[in-house]
């Protein structure tokens, strides 16, 4: 039996078509119900489905007034507000190709990308780094667009550049990643497959507009099944999520493992009477973490697999709950494959995820990078870059980045695996994994790990030794006060080594 899922293809993406039409074909229905609401200590700032939409067309309508075409492309340089969202979907209704960018971005990454882009217009909040390069539209003008006359959307072929996003390279250089308008029409296989959700929800996401994983998961699909969005506001502390998900009587929470882990350290959580379940994705989470959370709440996690260069295709869910170790299963109308050199590999076997090339939610192309592009592909399917293990169940269990993948002795160890043993030994509060160099041609594991103090280094090895083959186990324990994170609290692996003691003896 092979590694490979293919229930048939979703339906069709129908043309014409166009992104921002689709998330908001229900407003007009919806009317006065909250569409979003960024919440915090104070009052709520919110917005009616019938406000979002007059935003979003008027949007459209100032941006043709203002001498922009359709294909002309607009990098988003803007904080953690409503501008975020309704500029994006105004951008997509007029036919614009928004670029959403994060906002911790720097000058001269802002720099690089302009030269790259070269955007027609840049959409500048003042507390947002940016750069020259392109004319700037400052967030009042912007805002005084929401009361122009509301502009047509712009139907046109699904399949056309609809919006750019920038995903980090192999090569440290940030790649720009061409996604079709059809990509939201993809994200239709989630709803019953990931998160189960229907218009009477309320999902709280932790992540700030500028994600792709909050403008997904937290804004447009509720939107398009016309749930309420609920966005913490700007500071919002990882211990107050807790009292914001009881007071708003969310339904739904999505985050990244280390906003749960964040949540659970510092404090106790209140009941949530009305919350379902939560939804995880941007890494794997370790199953002691799910256990703390479902303990804590009564709620279970479902977990998802998906990346800038294509929405997420595998996924738990409330319907079809994976064991602890899997990330979930393919959704159906997805073809995704565990790929050795010659193809689908035996079930069971490791290899690399694959997802087909005719996947709507799957990417057009790396802007002016054919030959990278075409080095993703074999054959017919999209290489992820990241290493699985396809059970004949159909679940996939996540091994790690293909260039994470450590050597031990001769035989590739996944970083993740180690990672989640360690996890739960006495005293580790979370933990990274990575391969250190300690002089040309030798490299051992070492666990970097947080937690109150240091624990003793035999009860580590002691609690590695006794769930882990010898070749997989830490040579070495290294207690820090936090784990080098991402913008959006995503493990850094790579930066781990730099957090070595020179100073330490080289163990035996």
């Amino acid at each position: 039996m092979l590694s490979l899922f293919d229930s048939g293809p979703f339906q069709p993406c129908p043309a014409p078509f166009n992104l921002a039409g689709h998330v908001l074909a229900r407003a007009d229905a919806l009317g006065g119900k909250t569409a979003v609401a960024v919440i915090g200590a104070g009052e709520p700032e919110t917005l009616s489905y019938a406000e979002l939409l007059a935003a979003v067309l008027g949007t459209a309508g100032g941006f043709k007034t203002a001498g922009f075409r359709p294909g002309d492309r607009v990098l988003m340089r803007l904080g953690n507000t409503l501008d975020f969202p309704i500029a994006y979907l105004g951008a997509l209704a007029g036919g614009l190709v928004p670029v959403p960018t994060s906002s911790a971005l720097t000058e001269p990454e802002v720099a690089r990308i302009v030269a790259e882009l070269r955007p027609r217009v840049i959409l500048h909040d003042p507390d947002v780094a940016t750069a020259t390069g392109a004319p700037h539209m400052g967030v009042h003008t912007l805002r005084a667009l929401r009361t122009h006359a509301p502009g047509k959307v712009h139907l046109s072929d699904p399949n056309r550049l609809g919006y750019i996003v920038y995903t980090s390279g192999t090569s440290g250089q940030p790649r720009a990643v061409g996604h079709a308008h059809r990509a939201i029409w993809a994200r239709q296989m989630m709803f019953q497959h990931w998160y189960g959700l229907s218009e009477t929800d309320v999902i709280l996401h932790a992540g700030a507009f500028n994600w792709t994983y909050t403008l997904g998961t937290g804004l447009m699909d509720p939107w398009t099944v016309g749930a309420t969005a609920l966005i913490p506001a700007p500071g919002t502390k990882p211990e107050a999520l807790g009292d914001l998900l009881r007071r708003h009587d969310a339904t739904l929470f999505a985050a990244a493992p280390g906003v749960y882990r964040q949540m659970l350290e510092r404090g106790a959580l209140p009941t949530l009477p009305r919350l379902r379940h939560g939804l995880s994705a941007g890494e794997k989470m370790p199953s002691a973490l799910h256990a703390r959370w479902s303990k804590a709440t009564g709620t279970p996690i479902y977990e998802a697999y998906g990346m800038s260069e294509c929405s997420t295709f595998i996924s738990s869910s409330p319907g079809t709950p994976c064991t602890d170790t899997a990330l979930g299963r393919p959704q159906p109308g997805r073809k995704v494959a565990i790929l050795g050199s010659e193809g689908p590999v035996p079930v069971g076997t490791s290899g690399t995820i694959a997802v087909h090339r005719d996947d709507p939610g799957l990417m057009l192309e790396y802007l002016n990078a054919p030959d990278e592009t075409a080095d993703k592909y074999q054959g017919d399917w999209f290489l992820t870059g990241d290493t699985g293990q396809m059970n004949a169940a159909g679940e996939i269990t996540y091994l790690g980045r293909s260039d994470d993948m450590m050597n031990a002795g001769g035989f590739r160890v996944s970083p993740v695996e180690v990672e989640m043993v360690v996890a739960n030994a006495p005293g580790v509060a979370s933990c990274g994994v990575a391969e250190v160099e300690l002089a040309p041609g030798k490299r051992i594991i070492v666990a970097f790990y947080t937690g109150r103090e240091a624990t003793d280094e035999t009860v580590l090895h002691d609690h590695a030794a006794a769930r882990l083959a010898r070749y997989k186990q830490p040579r070495a324990y290294v207690h820090l006060p936090l784990l080098p994170l991402g913008p959006n609290g995503k493990l850094v692996r790579r930066r781990l080594h730099q957090f070595w003691p020179k100073s330490r003896k080289t163990p035996s």
